[in-house]
């Protein structure tokens, strides 16, 4: 089936609209607008209603609004700083308008008996009324001062490109498309539109930048207006033909199929003083499977903490060693990298063929020559790092698979960086991508469409759920002594002490000092310490010493978040925990109950609580379910912050929501196999459209 494609149209230039010389052109790219289209698709982030003006009579603290009222009385008071109070009034009440930023010409002009117009925020001020810094203007004796037609769109600007500036600009964009609708092609076939019931394009981006006066800012908020709908349909298609091309191109790459005799992996399997759990081997058998074909994998296996990724994937990397190919282990943190060299370390040392490298920016110079020859010789067959597998130096013989934990913890460029020192000729590694921050199903859907997904929901048996608490630091004494009492009856706990500066000095620092106002506070108890600023090796003899149980107590910083193994640890106490994300404080409760008495987790905080703070600290009472936490760190912070995909701008969606817009996905799938199977010219103009340049990234 083939239907009419709209006839291409230039994208117009932004010099053919008034006020765009060679400066704003520059200031304009800052904000990715680059064309008219561009512009066009620079949506408002809220709206202002100046539509009706409010007699001062019915303002209530919190609304924003626009008055019209005589001037009363105006002067510059001294108080803590100087400042400009303008006192105005109407029939019915009286409000002030506060300036802190003022010159004499102003307070000239705000003399008394002159009408003023005003718009801005109402607040409480003592036992009255006020707006500080409202915009403002003058009304001439005898003018009647139209109001806005429409409600008023407030964009994302940048130093340069003003309110105004943006609503001028778009006004004139806005003319040019009622002239001529081709402006904005239409991408999604009119046979889509009709079965959703959507407006044309050019009606939907009219609506959004100036919305008529009878349409409620709530519902504005809430993005449901059909309007906003078609707009959030086409971008979550984009995104999704974005990521499904990208799984297309990889798949066109050719991969070393590996077979392997399996006897590295029955040997490894045999000295496991456990059997793996049904959902282990389920996704062994998937990931064995992607090895076999002569394309690259590209598996994603969730996982929440303690269910076992880490022996999935050593035996995804013995299946490369017997195929005759190298592993990379890449991990986000030197702790984390540290914990899987030494899982890795003892679980192959019976194998004298299978040397297992170690690769970090601390290694002394001679120790890093002699792992990068290893690697380049294919002497080392599995190595273990962090970013330092990033260098130049270094180069693989034959690297036919890379591992990535915690991959949303990487820049884009590393993870490309990683992917390409396997490439020889055509062929590209495999990659299996791990993580233990449970993606919602919603997210999964989209921002690992290119992915397959891989799911270990069964915990080893015997495991028990944590109990957490949540307790205000009033209440330290009661704690600390709850941690001497677990300690002298034979357990081992830990105190993670977090800061709200990102200075690892400053956080080794006050951990420093907790750590000795703990072992004062608890004489007898043998207090160990660890943070980031420790020498690695020094960092593993405290480890070391806890996992032998040589000390009771440790200290640390958020550097135990991942990758510590200490089954007898089964109280852990997180101060500050109002300062850290719900998937933070998830991996940090992961940390016990890894053996099989019952552990507890509390929940220290310093009040007053924020409204999110409340809801992270109830929800981590209230589940262990790291999916459900997942839902709720989505609802907090959004898709960009969970994935940590800020820096990529893969997920930086101009209007989709993909918590209040999931009910679309199924349908946008749907359009997404149409479109590929009957439109296919069409595919390529909406990838552009809505996600243009964050395409190059996905690459990785």
């Amino acid at each position: 089936m083939t239907a009419s494609v709209p006839a291409p149209h230039s994208r117009t230039t932004l010099s053919a609209l008034r006020g765009v010389g060679p400066r704003m052109v520059e200031r304009l790219e800052k904000l990715g607008i680059r064309d008219l289209q561009d512009l066009l698709f620079h949506l408002p982030h809220r709206y202002q209603d100046r539509t009706r003006l409010y007699p001062l009579a019915a303002l209530r603290p919190g609304m924003e609004v626009t008055v019209e009222a005589e001037i009363q009385a105006t002067e510059i008071v001294m108080r803590r700083r100087r400042m400009l109070l303008c006192r105005i009034a109407d029939s019915g009440g009286a409000l002030t308008l506060r300036f802190f930023h003022f010159n004499q010409r102003q307070k000239q002009q705000l003399e008394r008996g002159r009408r003023i117009r005003c718009f801005g925020e109402v607040r409480v001020a003592g036992s009255h009324l006020e707006m500080v810094h409202p915009e403002y203007r003058l009304v001439a004796e005898g003018e009647t001062a139209p109001v806005e037609a429409a409600l008023t769109p407030v964009y994302p600007t940048t130093e340069g490109v003003h309110q105004k500036t943006l609503r001028g600009l778009t006004d004139q964009a806005l003319a040019l498309l009622e002239h001529d609708p081709g402006v904005l092609q239409e991408w999604l076939p009119e046979a889509v539109r009709e079965a959703e019931a959507f407006p044309t394009l050019a009606e939907a981006v009219a609506f959004v930048h100036r919305p008529p006066p009878d349409v409620s800012l709530e519902g504005l908020a809430e993005g449901v207006h059909p309007c906003q709908q078609r707009l959030v349909f086409e971008e979550l298609l984009a995104q999704h033909l974005s990521l499904r091309q990208l799984r297309e191109q990889a798949r066109r790459h050719a991969a070393p199929p590996m077979a392997g005799d399996g006897a590295l992996r029955g040997r490894f399997l045999e000295r496991l003083a456990f059997t793996l759990t049904g959902a282990q081997d389920r996704v062994v058998a998937e990931v064995d499977a992607d090895l076999g074909r002569p394309w690259p994998m590209l598996r994603l296996v969730q996982g929440d903490v303690g269910s076992g990724k880490t022996v999935v994937a050593a035996l995804a990397a013995l299946r490369a060693v017997e195929s005759g190919h190298q592993v990379a282990i890449m991990a986000p943190t030197e702790i984390l990298a540290e914990q899987h060299y030494r899982s890795f370390s003892a679980w192959l040392d019976p194998e004298p063929d299978v040397e297992v490298g170690w690769l970090t920016s601390r290694l002394s110079a001679a120790r890093r020559r002699e792992v990068i020859e290893g690697l380049a010789e294919g002497r080392t067959r599995v190595v273990v790092g962090t970013h330092a597998l990033f260098q130049e130096a270094v180069a693989f013989r034959s690297l036919g698979l890379v591992i990535v934990d915690e991959q949303h913890r990487f820049g884009v460029h590393q993870r490309l960086a990683l992917k390409q020192k396997g490439a020889a000729g055509e062929r590209v590694p495999h990659q299996l991508i791990m993580t233990a921050t449970p993606i919602p199903r919603t997210l999964a859907m989209t921002a690992y469409a290119d992915l397959d997904n891989s799911l270990i929901d069964e915990l080893p048996p015997g495991r028990k759920p944590v109990e957490t608490v949540v307790i205000g630091d009033s209440r330290r004494a009661e704690v600390i002594e709850r941690v001497r009492a677990a300690c002298r009856g034979g357990q081992q706990a830990y105190w993670v002490c977090t800061l709200i500066e990102e200075s690892e000095t400053l956080s080794a620092q006050a951990a420093e000092d907790t750590a000795a106002a703990l072992a004062e506070a608890m004489p007898g108890l043998r207090v160990g310490l660890v943070h980031g600023r420790m020498k690695p090796a020094d960092k593993e003899a405290v480890m070391g010493a806890f996992k032998a149980h040589e000390l009771d107590l440790l200290v640390a910083t958020t550097v135990i978040e991942v990758g510590v193994d200490v089954p007898n640890a089964s109280l852990m106490v997180i101060e500050n925990a109002e300062r850290l994300g719900l998937a933070q404080l998830h991996q940090l409760r992961g940390r016990v109950g890894r053996g099989n008495r019952a552990s507890n987790c509390v929940l220290l905080y310093h009040p007053p609580l924020s409204d999110a703070g409340k809801a992270r600290l109830k929800t981590m009472r209230e589940t262990t379910d790291g999916f459900e936490i997942a839902r709720k760190d989505l609802e907090i912070r959004g898709p960009g912050e969970v994935l940590g995909t800020r820096q990529t701008g893969m997920m930086d969606f101009h209007f989709a929501d993909l918590e209040r817009d999931k009910h679309l996905l199924p349908r946008v799938r749907e359009v997404a196999a149409e479109l590929l199977e009957h439109h296919p010219e069409r595919v390529q103009p909406l990838i552009d459209r809505w996600v243009g340049e964050a395409l190059a990234y996905g690459k990785v």
